[in-house]
Formats: structure tokens, sequence, C-alpha cells
């Protein structure tokens, strides 16, 4: 059973959340929050597979909240946005988010990516937020990022296909390797590096400059 908190001001939004999601039987909401600070205490006393979260909320916004919980690693975070080009989607990923859905998106949806971010894969498919992260990642110059050194060859060839949005599978093809093989190498990257999803592995993949914008 994968366990769900839900976190928005507005309970309208919750109550179709809620029923969107109770409705599957390996899907279950423990709780909710109005707002980010009840986020964290719930998340902390709750300890749900996943949060959906809402970004704009009173008393502590769900950026701040997302850092918190990810950061306490007690739950994974999908944040909920109602524009599907927001700096602050950035912002969220940049702080652990496993990635964002929009608000207007099809009920299959927003259950799948329940789905994807409780087996701890990244909503970061072909699409909006590839295109989001490389936008906001071209403005700035790559940072230094020593963590890399920690990698082997095969381990940054592998954290790129990652970047450019690839799958297990389609990096098992590329590189001609099982996908089982793919998945000890990003399992030994998470732990080098010290990130627990593929978002966070993308993120840190372009603002280190292993992958530019637009790259291949």
């Amino acid at each position: 059973m994968i366990t769900v908190l839900l976190a928005d001001d507005q309970p309208l939004v919750r109550a179709g959340l809620r029923a969107l999601l109770d409705t599957e039987s390996d899907l279950s909401v423990l709780g909710e929050a109005a707002d980010g600070r009840e986020a964290v205490r719930q998340a902390a006393a709750l300890r749900p597979d996943v949060v959906l979260m809402d970004i704009r909320m009173p008393e502590l916004d769900g950026l701040e909240a997302t850092r918190r919980i990810v950061g306490a690693r007690t739950s994974r975070v999908v944040v909920v946005t109602t524009f599907d080009l927001d700096e602050y989607v950035y912002e969220a990923l940049r702080a652990g988010a496993s990635g964002f859905l929009v608000k207007d998106a099809e009920p299959g949806e927003l259950r799948q990516a329940v789905r994807v971010a409780a087996r701890g894969d990244a909503l970061l498919s072909p699409g909006v937020t590839r295109r989001l992260i490389e936008r906001f990642a071209a403005t700035a110059a790559p940072r230094d990022e020593p963590r890399l050194g920690a990698l082997t060859p095969r381990e940054r060839e592998v954290l790129g296909r990652i970047a450019q949005g690839q799958n297990n599978g389609q990096i098992a093809e590329t590189l001609f390797m099982s996908p089982a093989t793919v998945k000890t190498h990003v399992n030994r990257i998470m732990a080098k590096l010290g990130l627990h999803d593929r978002a966070q592995l993308v993120v840190l993949a372009y603002e280190s400059g292993l992958i530019r914008p637009g790259g291949v």
C-alpha cells in the first residue's frame, strides 16, 4: 500500500485529490495539511510514502516544506502546481522534490505520479520537466561539484543519460548493458552523491556542467 499526505491550503482541492486516490486499492491518503508547517509536522508523524505538495501556502511555503521533509528523509515529495512553467517548480526540484504535476492533469496521471514517486523514480519523462530544468540551468554558470569525483567513468556516463531523460531500459540499450546492471549503477550513483532520486540527479548533472542544456 502506498500512503499519501495531501498538502494544500484549499479544502476543495484536498477533497478532490483524496477522492481520486482513495478509490485505488494500492493508494491510501493518511492525512491532510492546510499549510507548510502542518505538512512538515504530519510528514514526520505519519511518514507517508509520498507528499503531494502545493507551492503557495500560508505559514510555510511548499518550497521550504519540501526542503525540510526531504531533508528528514521521511517521504518523497511531488509538487502540485497551477503552472507548468513556473520558476518555483525548478526550485522545488532543487529542494529535493521528486517531480511535479499540474493541477489540471488527468486523474490517471495523478495516480501514476504517486506510484512513480513511491518507487523512487522521478517525473522526468521528456516534456515539461526537462525543458524547465534546461531553461533555468542555462541561466547560471556551472558550479564546482566535488562529489562527481567519486564516480567512475561508467557511472558518470550513466548519470549523463539519466540527465537526458532516459529510463533504465533506454540506458541499458544505449550502453549495451543489462537493466539490472543499470539499476546497480544508479543506486551506487545516488549513494555516492548523497541523493535520493533521479530528479536530484538530473538537477546536479545540469548545474555541475556534466550535461549542458540542450546537450545529448
